[in-house]
C-alpha cells in the first residue's frame, strides 16, 4: 500500500473508534450547546464552533485520545490480510503462541479439576456482605492457598522460547558463528549499538538527565529546576505528545503521577471511576479460580517486598477488579494471544458453551502483581491506580508474556540482550556459555517482569519514564545488558551458574541511567 492509503485507513480506523466513544458524545453536546451563544455567527459557524472547542480545552482532549488511539492501534496493513496475520505476521510465531495457550489452559483446567474448586461460582449473600465490609482490608485475610500452585513461572515460559525455531530459515546461511552462542534462535532483527544510539539521542552522555547525579555541562540543582518548570508547563498545556517527549529524560518525582497519566490519556474521568465500581461489585459478587492465583502470588512476591508489602490491599483490589474488565479483551486485536475460553460446567465440547476465562481473558502467572506494585507508590486513589495499571498492560506488559516477533515483545528483548552481550562482551558471553551460566538464563526474570521488584523503586520509575518516554520497552534488554557489563569484571571469575546467579542477586543498589548511558554511548564499536 501506498502512504497515502495507509493514512486514509488509519484515519478511518480511528474516527470509527472514537465515534463510539464518551468523549465523542460529551464534545457533540458542547458542540451543540455553544450555538446558543452570541458570539457563533451563522456564515461563520465551522470555524465559530471549531474555535469554541479549541479555546475550551476540548480539542486538546480529542488530540490526545487521537495520540493514544495512535499508540495502541494495529500497523497498517494490506486490507486483503486476515485477523490473524494482523496479530502476528509469523506462522511459527502464531503456532507457538497457540501451544503455549493451551498449555496454560490445560494446567488451569487440571487444576479446578484436582482441587474440586469450580471456575467461578455466585458468592453467597454472607460471603458478599464479609467481603464487602473487609474491601479495604483484604491483606488481613489468611486464606489457605497451600493446595494452589501458580499456573507457570517465568522459567518455564522461557523453556518454551529456546525451544523457538523457524523451520523456513536455514542457519548455515548465518555469516557470525556468535548467532549460535545464545539460547534464542529465531532470526529477528534486533537494534545494534550504532542504532540505539540514534534512536536514544536523548539519553546521550551530553544530555541533562533526572536520575544523575551529575551532568556534563549544566550543575544538576540547575537543570533539575529549570527541568520541573518545563514539567509543569506540559501538565498545564495537557498535552499527551509533549509529556512524552519529556519523559524521555526522566520525571520529576513531584510531576510523574500527573505526567504518566496524561501520557497514557488515563484522566479518572466519572465513567472511569463508575466502571471501576461495577468491577468492585462484580469482585463480591462472583468468586473465581483465578482470584486465588491472584492471592497466592501477592503473597509470594509483593508481600515480601520490603517496598511494597504496605500495598497489598491495594494490589487485590486492582488485581481482582481487571480479572473481570472485559475492556481489556480489546487488546487481543494487536496481541499474538487469543484469550482462554472454558466450557459452562456439563456442556464441555458445546462450542456455542465456550465463555473467555477469565473475563480479561488475562491469566496470572508467578510475578503478575508486580506490573501493580510500582504505581501504587504514584497513585493512592484505587480506580485513578487501577485505570493507569490497565494502560500500562494493553500498551506494554501484555507483551512481555506473549509469543511475538514484536520488537518490544519478549522474544525480541531476549535476542537483543543476547547480541548486545555477544557483540560487546563476547569473552564474558563465551566464559559464562563455557560454565553452563547462559546470560538470558539470569537476566529473563528481570526483563518479563520490566525489572519490577529488582532495582529500588526510584530507580524502576526512572527505567519505567523511558518506557513511556519511547513508547518501547526495548530499553529494559539495554539495561540487562549494561548490568552484565557493569559487573562483568566479577563474572568472570564465577565457575557456576549458582556463582554467576549470586554475583547478580541484588541488584537494588545499581543506578540505572548511568549504566545504560555508559552502555549506550561509552561503549567501543
Amino acid at each position: 500500500m501506498d502512504e497515502g492509503s495507509e493514512l486514509s485507513l488509519t484515519i478511518a480506523h480511528i474516527v470509527q473508534r472514537l465515534r463510539g466513544s464518551h468523549l465523542h458524545s460529551q464534545i457533540e453536546r458542547q458542540a451543540k450547546e455553544c450555538l446558543h451563544q452570541p458570539e457563533i455567527k451563522l456564515d461563520s459557524l465551522k470555524e465559530d464552533v471549531r474555535s469554541f472547542l479549541k479555546t475550551s480545552g476540548w480539542e486538546r482532549q480529542l488530540q490526545n485520545a487521537v495520540y493514544r488511539e495512535l499508540h495502541v492501534q494495529l500497523p497498517p496493513s494490506h486490507p486483503a490480510a486476515p485477523p490473524e496475520h494482523l496479530k502476528e505476521p509469523l506462522a511459527y510465531m502464531r503456532k507457538a503462541q497457540a501451544s503455549w495457550e493451551k498449555r496454560v489452559l490445560k494446567s488451569l483446567n487440571s487444576m479446578s479439576t484436582e482441587l474440586g474448586v469450580p471456575l467461578a461460582r455466585m458468592r453467597p449473600e454472607a460471603e458478599q456482605k464479609e467481603l464487602a465490609n473487609k474491601w479495604n482490608e483484604m491483606g488481613t485475610d489468611e486464606p489457605d492457598l497451600t493446595s494452589f500452585r501458580p499456573v507457570y513461572a517465568p522459567k518455564d515460559f522461557l523453556e518454551v522460547l529456546v525451544g523457538l525455531r523457524n523451520q523456513n530459515h536455514d542457519g548455515s546461511e548465518d555469516v557470525s558463528v556468535r548467532s549460535h552462542w545464545g539460547l534464542i534462535q529465531v532470526p529477528l532483527n534486533v537494534r545494534d549499538i550504532p542504532q540505539l544510539r540514534q534512536a536514544y539521542s536523548e539519553l546521550s552522555l551530553t544530555t541533562g538527565q533526572l536520575g544523575i547525579d551529575d551532568h556534563a555541562h549544566i550543575h544538576p540543582d540547575m537543570f533539575e529546576n529549570e527541568y520541573v518548570q518545563m514539567g509543569k508547563k506540559v501538565l498545564v498545556e495537557q498535552d499527551s505528545a509533549a509529556a512524552q517527549q519529556y519523559s524521555r529524560q526522566g520525571c520529576s518525582t513531584g510531576l510523574r503521577a500527573d505526567l504518566w497519566a496524561l501520557i497514557l490519556n488515563s484522566n479518572n474521568q466519572p465513567q472511569d471511576v463508575m466502571h471501576y465500581e461495577q468491577l468492585t461489585a462484580g469482585v463480591i459478587q462472583h468468586d473465581l479460580l483465578v482470584d486465588n492465583l491472584i492471592y497466592k502470588d501477592v503473597k509470594l512476591t509483593a508481600s515480601n517486598d520490603d517496598y511494597y508489602f504496605v500495598f497489598e490491599d491495594f494490589l487485590y483490589q486492582v488485581l481482582l477488579c481487571f480479572s473481570r474488565d472485559t475492556a481489556v479483551l480489546e487488546h487481543f486485536k494487536y496481541n499474538s494471544a487469543t484469550p482462554p475460553r472454558s466450557f459452562i460446567q456439563g456442556k464441555a465440547e458445546d462450542e456455542q458453551c465456550a465463555v473467555v476465562y477469565p473475563p480479561n481473558g488475562v491469566i496470572p502467572f508467578h510475578g503478575f502483581s508486580m506490573y501493580v506494585a510500582p504505581l501504587c507508590f504514584l497513585y493512592n486513589e484505587p480506580s485513578k491506580l487501577y485505570s493507569v495499571f490497565r494502560e500500562m498492560y494493553i500498551r506494554y506488559f501484555f507483551r512481555l508474556h506473549s509469543i511475538s516477533s514484536s520488537p518490544s515483545g519478549i522474544v525480541s528483548l531476549c535476542l537483543q540482550f543476547e547480541r548486545l552481550l555477544q557483540t560487546h562482551l563476547p569473552q564474558l558471553f563465551y566464559h559464562l556459555r563455557q560454565i553452563g551460566a547462559q546470560p538470558l538464563r539470569i537476566a529473563f526474570k528481570w526483563m518479563v517482569r520490566a525489572f519490577s521488584g529488582y532495582l529500588s523503586t526510584d530507580q524502576l520509575l526512572l527505567l519505567w519514564d523511558r518506557i513511556l518516554g519511547y513508547d518501547s520497552l526495548e530499553v529494559v534488554a539495554v539495561l540487562a545488558a549494561a548490568v552484565f557489563a557493569f559487573r562483568a569484571e566479577n563474572l568472570m571469575e564465577v565457575t557456576s551458574l549458582g556463582s554467576a546467579e549470586a554475583v547478580l542477586a541484588d541488584l537494588s543498589t545499581l543506578k540505572v541511567m548511568p549504566l545504560i548511558q555508559i552502555f549506550l554511548f561509552a561503549t567501543a564499536i
